[in-house]
């Protein structure tokens, strides 16, 4: 399974928790969850490239 299958699934999941978050926890619940999920996909973009390069995670138009 390449990148570009991925990607939808990973964040449809991401959607889901921030729902139950929301649904569930309120608001700070949300935000709490919103952020600890972009600090954890920082934090495994540099483990697996070494660099922060968010450059791949746009849609290159030809």
């Amino acid at each position: 399974m390449n990148n570009s299958q991925l990607t939808p699934l990973v964040g449809m999941a991401v959607g889901i928790a921030l729902g139950f978050a929301g649904a569930f926890g309120g608001l700070g619940a949300f935000l709490l969850v919103l952020v600890l999920g972009a600090l954890g996909f920082l934090v495994g973009r540099i483990i697996e490239t070494g660099e922060i390069n968010l450059s791949g995670l746009t849609v290159k138009r030809k």
